[in-house]
């Protein structure tokens, strides 16, 4: 088998394994104060470096804990990340964190399930402060102000609207970054977690673009991107680009095209994000014999990525009934991917709200502390 296929194998036992768990809330008692991130490190470049120093700054005895995603190794996009998240997570621990936990599967849910999902894993580990990434826009500010008052901020077609005061502080859509902060706010509200003075926004730096990272990796040529990361990320790269270890765009093709071409109708419709529109378009449209010809079927959807965030799913097929019973379980388990030192992993294993087993998975094996 090839190393992606090795991966979704291993990931969608871990799924399944997590799935069949029941998560155990304790009572737990601890003075530290809990620093926690969301970011995909795809790769980790000096935006997410400042974002974490200044975090650590702000709070120099506190423990840093960054949730990355995740099963499947696939991007809110819907494409496969550079590096699977051990590497991911042995960037970040060498760069600063304390600690790196495994966030949802990204790539396989719509965004309202994987904040949903990310935000109960923020509650269960009693997190104290959440750094976060904006572009600073007109209108940002007082989105900003509001929400670390705790008001409930959600997104709405073509407008951000202030749920507590019933008002409309924005029209027209925000870009991705600050998007995903009203997104947040949105779904911690519904799990009612407090986090009114929790949020520390940090404005992005210029001169970073992962995109332009990303592509120059597709052509192993960092000349134009070195400036942009730090050195523990060139290092990695280079060292996984040397021994053929990326997996950027790398699908399991032969697990797409036996999804696309084998599965019934009725088994595709239960598929998450599918509907029978959908269903009867990949059905109507058979046989493929390339991820071409799949990708020509698969209307557009609600975003640019909507295509590749199918193959995904085809990928990795889940029916939407298993992903909502999961979600409603979320986090059954939280699996360490890496950690600075034991004395940090103690003090993370005393501060989480559940009773749990503290999955070690490093570099591809499975340890239990």
């Amino acid at each position: 088998m090839s190393q992606v296929s090795d991966i979704l194998k291993r990931d969608m036992e871990l799924f399944y394994e997590d799935f069949g768990s029941e998560p155990k809330i304790s009572d737990t008692s601890s003075d530290t104060i809990l620093v926690s991130d969301f970011t995909e490190y795809n790769p980790l470049h000096n935006g997410h470096f400042h974002c974490m120093k200044t975090a650590k700054g702000m709070f120099p005895e506190s423990l840093f804990v960054a949730i990355v995603p995740g099963l499947f190794e696939r991007s809110g996009r819907g494409i496969p990340y550079i590096l699977p998240r051990e590497l991911r997570a042995e960037i970040a621990v060498s760069l600063g964190a304390d600690i790196v936990v495994e966030g949802p599967p990204m790539g396989i849910m719509g965004s309202g399930q994987y904040s949903l999902c990310l935000c109960k894993t923020f509650k269960a580990m009693n997190t104290d402060f959440i750094p976060r990434g904006y572009k600073p826009v007109e209108g940002m500010d007082e989105i900003l102000k509001r929400i670390n008052m705790g008001h409930h901020i959600a997104s709405k077609p073509y407008k951000i609207v202030d749920k507590t005061t019933k008002e409309t502080l924005l029209e027209g859509k925000l870009e991705e970054d600050n998007y995903v902060i009203t997104s947040f706010s949105n779904s911690l509200s519904k799990i009612g977690f407090d986090y009114a003075g929790k949020f520390v926004f940090v404005e992005r730096i210029g001169g970073v673009s992962g995109t332009l990272i990303r592509e120059s990796i597709l052509e192993d040529n960092f000349e134009k991107v070195m400036d942009m990361m730090p050195q523990k990320t060139i290092e990695v790269l280079q060292r996984e680009i040397a021994s053929d270890s990326i997996i950027y765009g790398v699908r399991d093709v032969e697990a797409i095209l036996h999804a696309a071409n084998d599965f019934s109708f009725d088994q595709l419709s239960k598929l998450n994000m599918f509907n029978e529109k959908l269903a009867k378009a990949i059905v109507d449209n058979r046989p493929y014999g390339d991820l071409e010809s799949l990708e020509k079927a698969i209307f557009h959807g609600f975003s640019s990525h909507f295509r590749q965030r199918i193959l995904s799913i085809l990928e990795n097929p889940i029916p939407k009934e298993v992903i909502s019973e999961y979600i409603d379980k979320c986090p059954a388990n939280i699996r360490v991917l890496d950690y600075k030192d034991k004395n940090s992993l103690e003090k993370f294993k005393e501060k989480v709200d559940k009773e749990i087993e503290v999955d070690i998975l490093l570099k591809g094996e499975d340890y239990y502390d």
